[in-house]
């Protein structure tokens, strides 16, 4: 009887553990796994926004994939999956776009960052 109560501790405690470990497997990959976007800016207010199929035609001869191109808020913003090729795109649209432009990386809305900036901006308040 007391053998067997003990197996069944084990086997709840590795149960349990192993639990925990893919929770943290699962967070981990949640938290790590960021989108990355550049905003494409027109330096002066009188110059038009580059169009969105040249934007695509260059990152595409280049062998950058992309998510999306949409135009928001006097910007062209291009969304990738990681922060790799939104670099490499950067460098790509630095050199085949004409001047005037400001191409810089842009803040996502995800979820997790969000609360992570919470957490950091509040005060801890002991005692």
């Amino acid at each position: 009887m007391g053998f067997q109560n003990m197996t069944l501790r084990r086997f709840t405690l590795s149960m349990s553990a192993l639990l925990l470990l893919c929770a943290l497997l699962w967070l981990w990959a949640v938290l790590e796994h960021q989108e990355s976007s550049l905003a494409i800016r027109p330096v002066t207010p009188n110059t038009s926004m580059p169009d969105g199929f040249s934007v695509w035609h260059h990152l595409d001869a280049n062998g950058i994939r992309f998510k999306s191109i949409t135009p928001q808020d006097d910007a062209l913003v291009i969304k990738f999956e990681s922060s790799e090729q939104s670099a490499a795109a950067k460098e790509v649209l630095d050199r085949s776009l004409p001047h005037g432009y400001v191409i810089a990386l842009q803040e996502d809305d995800t979820l997790a960052p969000q609360w992570l900036s919470r957490l950091r901006d509040t005060p801890h308040r002991l005692g």
